[in-house]
């Protein structure tokens, strides 16, 4: 099945080759999305709550721009650098997701930028 790329036209041009998301039929994958402002610069910095907000917001716009929203999200892939930055992920995290929970997985890593604290990547599927 081809996809469709979903760059939104307000975002930085990407750090790498790759599109904010790919649609394929119903479903929406987004791509690893970090808290980068223009150039790569790292927005935030220090702050996980603050950066979670951000990426969160940037999978929210993906997901628009793709006819979805963040209620049609059946998976994310989550990557914290710090597991300490784990509570202050979780209360932002919540309020992004207030009823039934999309299922996940959390993995402490590093990130491509050293003061990247948060990465999330998503699969939403649109309602019919």
């Amino acid at each position: 099945m081809p996809f469709e790329p979903i760059n939104p036209p307000q975002f930085p041009k990407p750090i790498a080759p790759y599109s904010a998301a790919a649609k394929a039929g119903n479903t929406v994958y987004v791509s690893g999305v970090l808290a980068l402002g223009e150039g790569g610069a790292v927005l935030h910095v220090g702050d996980a709550a603050a950066q979670t907000r951000h990426v969160l917001e940037t999978i929210k716009t993906t997901l628009e721009a793709a006819g979805a929203t963040m209620a049609d999200i059946a998976m994310n892939h989550i990557f914290l650098k710090d597991l300490a930055d784990y509570a202050a992920f979780n209360t932002v995290y919540a309020e992004y997701f207030p009823g039934d929970k999309p299922a996940r997985y959390c993995v402490k890593c590093e990130l491509v930028k050293p003061d990247c604290l948060v990465e999330i990547a998503s699969v939403a599927h649109i309602g019919q």
